[in-house]
């Protein structure tokens, strides 16, 4: 019955999710207290809750920063906690971001498989279960806006609205995740004063990158005075380049300005390893050429020395792993302005490590600095679920039978929204060994995938909900 109810309503899950897909709901800032995270998040929110009303659901907008689709009674609610922000799409994309291109028996778009698949997915498995299941619970689909940044959507919902009382975030992997890594995210900032100096930085552009995402491109524009000639100059920094063979094009603006745009390859920030880190490049370019010209920036010098994305922390003594995994670190942001140089990092932290050891080990290398500022902008304790657990458990076996295979739940960098609510754990939608596309450039979820995982969530409510 679940077969055929997949197969009759395939073509307009995916047409759901391409118009979902089609609206570029990325965060701006909004003055309208109604609509918090911008318009294009809203109408996010509004066809998703129009959605869920023509199908029979009853829906509520939490005042524009959150919302539900539910159906059921009782005490007892089981959550499915996703979101429909995304980040920033960036450039060179085989197809535009947000046309939800099918090729391939894929569908192509920012936030495809982040999390607007998976939240399809969720909902046409309610509608199933709604006309064929008995529950004895409330089921609520979750819909968050500002998973992205600052989750100001999901702590709002916990200040107005009931709690969970069971459930799962399908925003992650399958089987299931049990384990969810800590994550800070700190920055580091000095003045930056450009009187007297015969080298200085005009400007920084990052492309507007998110700190969760290892950035692709970043440029900056340098003056020199008379004192330095350009072709020399621009020696050095070949020189330089020759020495860590980093991609960094140069382009000489006029006869005093250059402008240096370094190229890396973007992934999430839980994975920095599948990505090329455009940002760390470019400071490690800086710090040396500025040094070449007895010009020290304590900001940067502390960079190449201690943070360096390629030492992935090991430089400040942070080897920390256990079963969850090793210490990350992703160089998310650089920035000048108003004469305040800043870096901000992203950091996912061993379920068995304290974010406040970790701090104590960046305040102590510090302490050789004198201009340097600290401060953590952001935190978020690990997840920890142990593996005997019901609900682990029962998603694991509803897995592993539909996929006939004997895996073991897994433990992951990333942040989903399981951790914020008790007795909840993240539960696909990617498939084991599947390529990661959450942040990347042409990003997509295949078609197979998206109709695989609203049978899984179907069985998962019809269980959870007895």
């Amino acid at each position: 019955m679940l077969d055929n109810y997949i197969e009759n309503n395939k073509n307009e899950i995916i047409q759901k999710l391409q118009e979902l897909i089609q609206i570029p709901s990325v965060y701006k800032e909004s003055k309208n207290p109604l609509i918090p995270f911008g318009e294009n998040i809203n109408k996010a929110l509004e066809y998703m809750l129009d959605l869920g009303n023509k199908l029979g659901f009853r829906t509520k907008n939490i005042d524009g920063y959150c919302g539900y689709i539910e159906f059921g009674e009782g005490e007892e609610i089981l959550g499915i906690i996703g979101h429909l922000d995304v980040v920033p799409s960036g450039d060179n994309w085989t197809y535009p971001p947000f046309s939800a291109t099918i090729f391939d028996n894929k569908i192509y778009g920012r936030g495809a498989i982040d999390d607007k698949g998976p939240v399809i997915a969720s909902l046409y498995a309610m509608k199933y279960v709604l006309d064929n299941c008995k529950v004895n619970k409330r089921v609520r689909l979750i819909l968050g806006l500002n998973e992205e940044n600052s989750w100001k959507c999901i702590n709002y919902y916990k200040e107005n609205e009931e709690f969970p009382t069971i459930g799962f975030s399908p925003d992650a992997d399958f089987p299931c995740i049990y384990a969810e890594k800590g994550i800070l995210t700190p920055y580091f900032s000095m003045d930056y004063n450009n009187l007297d100096i015969p080298i200085t930085i005009q400007k920084i552009d990052c492309n507007n990158n998110a700190i969760n995402v290892v950035p692709k491109i970043c440029s900056t524009i340098l003056k020199i005075d008379s004192s330095i000639v350009m072709e020399d100059f621009i020696k050095t920094i070949k020189k330089i380049l020759d020495k860590y063979d980093f991609d960094i094009d140069i382009y000489k603006l006029n006869d005093e300005e250059l402008k240096l745009t370094s190229h890396g390859i973007g992934a999430h920030s839980a994975h920095p390893d599948l990505g090329i880190n455009a940002i760390s490049r470019l400071i490690v370019l800086l710090d040396s050429l500025f040094k070449a010209y007895n010009i020290s920036i304590e900001l940067f010098d502390f960079f190449a020395k201690y943070i360096h994305t390629e030492y992935n922390g090991k430089s400040l003594g942070m080897n920390f792993k256990d079963e969850s995994g090793s210490l990350t670190l992703n160089v998310g942001k650089l920035s000048l302005e108003n004469n305040l140089l800043k870096i901000g990092l992203n950091l996912r932290i061993p379920i068995h490590t304290s974010i406040a050891n970790i701090e104590n080990i960046f305040l102590k290398c510090l302490s050789d600095y004198k201009n340097i500022t600290y401060k953590k902008v952001a935190s978020k304790p690990a997840l920890y679920i142990p593996k005997d657990n019901y609900l682990v458990k029962t998603l694991c076996d509803i897995y592993n039978t539909e996929a006939n295979s004997y895996l073991e739940p897994i433990a992951i960098g990333g942040a989903t929204y399981a951790r914020a609510f008790d007795n909840c754990v993240s539960f696909g939608a990617n498939l084991p060994g599947q390529k990661d596309m959450c942040h990347q450039t042409d990003e997509f979820i295949s078609i197979d995938n998206l109709l695989f995982a609203c049978k899984i969530y179907a069985k998962a409510i019809c269980e959870l909900s007895k």
